[in-house]
Formats: structure tokens, C-alpha cells, sequence
């Protein structure tokens, strides 16, 4: 049974505020990073995080679960982790009223709703391919048998920026599954007094259930039957087919600072995170503000800055506000641009 419009943006935006409500009893500030988890989870996407130590990005995970009423399990990634540590593996079980043997599967943490795989580039490659193999097919191989993991399934990995010695760099390739690469930045001064203030007295109020595992699954039917025009998704295609080195019509910026341009997935990421950030803000239709909002978190992972640029302190982020900047958001003046007019040829 479908709902329209207008029903699916009234729950997900109540949802919306009374999430916000809860996470605000435990978490001070970062709402940016909350309302980026939130778009990512109702579109069945997965997020990447990235953060120094010290900035609550276990207990925002954690509390955020426990809001929705989803189960949650932390994997902290190691050198010497194994698949089968994070998966599970068979076991023999003997039948004490028959003395026969049978294998059983015991489930690894992976089997949560919810799952934290904190400082994934610190394990070796073999055990981030079960973790992405997870992540995309969303189901696990033991052998020869699959088992189908919780429904929803929502992926959060944390990469430290600092200590990368004896890591293993997430490949760009692999990258490319995670919807969004999200900083978890410094509190402001307000919000680390208010941080000092609540986690040196006594422990406050923990958050409450918002919404069930079933709810959770009809929002994210009602996000695919959210409209987008025409215009806005030639929009994000002109976002994105900046960013590939050597097409036609992308800027000369481009062409000299980037190796490396987003493919496919960053247009679908951008359309499916734009409807639910309009449900979000309380509106059936998608604007472009919404692609705009959601260009950064969904290109900084996917695109590749050249030697020479990244040594000058040029940034993805940079990078892409100067394609947003030189991309008009009206369809009239997109449609008439010589420039666009050749990109959209290719």
C-alpha cells in the first residue's frame, strides 16, 4: 500500500524533529552530521566518517540507534581482524539426545541493524571486502551459503585522519559504496561549555525510541515516490560530469587540479539524498538547494585531487563549491549555456 506525498512528508518530517528532540538529550550540537546520517539511512546508503579522536562519533552512532529502536553493534578494526570475526562461522553442535553432529552458524557482530566499523582503513583488505560485500549485497557469504543480514541495514565507518601509519587506505573504488563522506568537525565554544558542563555533572536523560525497524522500511518505499523534474536531475548530471578530467565541457579548473572524477552513483546518490531532505525540511517536491546541500558529502570521497593541487592545499570540497559556483541552479539559464549545452551532448 502506497501513501501519498503528502502523508510520507508529514512522518518523516515529524520523525525528523523528534529524532533531533532525542539525540539533543545525549549529543550537543552537530546537527549537520546528524540530519547527513539521517538522509543516508531513509535512502538505504551507507556512511563514511571521518573525525579525530574525542569528538562522541561511538555514542552519536549509538544513540541515534537506540532512537530508532534498532539493534547496534560496534566493530572496532584491527590488524589482525578476520573475516569470520566480523561475519561469523559454522560450528559443530552435538545433539545430546542423538550424540549426531550438526552445524550451526553463529553470527558475527555484523548481524545488527545498526553497525559502527570504527577506524575501518586500520584493517587488512580481505576483511574490509566482507564488511563492503555486506554493505552492497547485504547478505553474507560463509562458505557456500548466504545468510541475509538485518533489515534495515545501515553501515557507518569511521577513518582517523591522523596516525596512518600501518593502516590500509579504503581504495577509491571501495569508496564509491559509501553515499556519504561526512566530517565530524570541532564543537563550537558554545557546544563544547554546554559538552564540559553535561559530562562532568550528573548523567542526564537517555533517548527514547522514535521509530520501529517497520517504520523505518515504509519511509524508505515512500522516499523513492518523491517526483523530481526533469531539470534537477540535468542539474545533478551537470554537477557531477564536471567533475570527470578530460570530457567535454568541464571547466579548466577542473581539468588542472583533479586526476579523477565521481561516476554513476553520485547522480543516483544526489537524487535519492535530495528526496529525503525535502521530506526532512517538511516538502514534496526537490529543489536545487537540496542537490547543492548534498554535493559536498556525496562528490568529496569520489573525486581524486591532482599531485600538484592537493600540495598546494587544494581541497575536494574547494573544488566543488567551484563547480557549484559555475553551474547555474535555473533551468532556463542551464539550458541555454553553451558549455552545458556540450556537456549534455556527450
Amino acid at each position: 500500500m502506497h501513501s501519498s506525498p503528502d502523508t510520507a512528508v508529514a512522518r518523516l518530517h515529524e520523525a525528523h524533529g523528534r529524532i533531533l528532540e532525542q539525540l539533543s538529550r545525549v549529543i550537543v550540537g552537530q546537527r549537520e552530521v546528524i540530519e547527513e546520517l539521517l538522509i543516508s539511512l531513509f535512502s538505504r546508503g551507507h556512511c563514511l566518517l571521518e573525525g579525530v579522536p574525542g569528538l562522541a562519533k561511538t555514542l552519536l552512532v549509538s544513540t541515534l540507534a537506540k532512537s530508532l529502536d534498532l539493534s547496534f553493534s560496534r566493530i572496532q578494526f584491527t590488524p589482525d581482524l578476520m573475516p569470520a570475526d566480523i561475519v561469523g562461522t559454522d560450528v559443530l553442535e552435538e545433539d545430546r539426545a542423538t550424540g549426531t553432529r550438526q552445524p550451526r552458524f553463529l553470527e558475527g557482530p555484523l548481524f545488527a541493524n545498526v553497525v559502527l566499523a570504527d577506524e575501518i582503513n586500520r584493517t587488512p583488505p580481505k576483511t574490509q571486502a566482507a564488511l563492503l560485500e555486506a554493505m552492497q549485497e547485504r547478505q553474507a557469504s560463509v562458505g557456500r551459503v548466504r545468510h541475509r543480514l538485518c533489515d534495515p541495514f545501515f553501515v557507518l565507518a569511521t577513518q582517523n585522519p591522523i596516525e596512518q601509519e600501518g593502516t590500509y587506505p579504503l581504495p577509491e573504488a571501495q569508496q564509491d559504496r559509501f553515499m556519504f563522506k561526512v566530517f565530524v568537525r570541532y564543537p563550537t565554544f558554545a557546544e563544547e561549555f554546554e559538552i564540559a558542563r553535561r559530562t562532568t555533572g550528573v548523567p542526564g536523560d537517555d533517548a527514547e525510541p522514535v521509530l520501529s525497524a517497520a517504520d523505518i522500511l515504509a519511509l524508505q518505499q515512500s522516499v523513492r515516490e518523491v517526483p523530481v523534474s526533469d531539470h534537477l536531475v540535468r542539474y545533478a548530471l551537470a554537477i557531477v560530469r564536471q567533475t570527470r578530467v578530460g570530457e567535454e565541457g568541464v571547466p579548466d579548473f577542473v581539468s588542472d587540479q583533479l586526476a579523477w572524477g565521481a561516476g554513476p552513483r553520485a547522480v543516483q546518490f544526489l537524487i535519492v539524498g535530495a528526496k529525503v531532505r525535502a521530506l526532512l525540511h517538511g516538502r514534496s517536491h526537490v529543489t536545487a538547494a537540496d542537490i547543492e546541500a548534498l554535493a559536498a558529502p556525496v562528490l568529496r570521497h569520489r573525486i581524486v585531487v591532482g599531485f600538484a593541487a592537493e600540495s598546494e592545499g587544494v581541497t575536494p570540497d574547494a573544488i566543488i563549491a567551484r563547480i557549484l559556483e559555475s553551474t547555474p541552479s535555473r533551468e532556463d539559464d542551464l539550458s541555454r549555456d553553451p558549455r552545458f549545452q556540450t556537456i549534455f551532448a556527450s
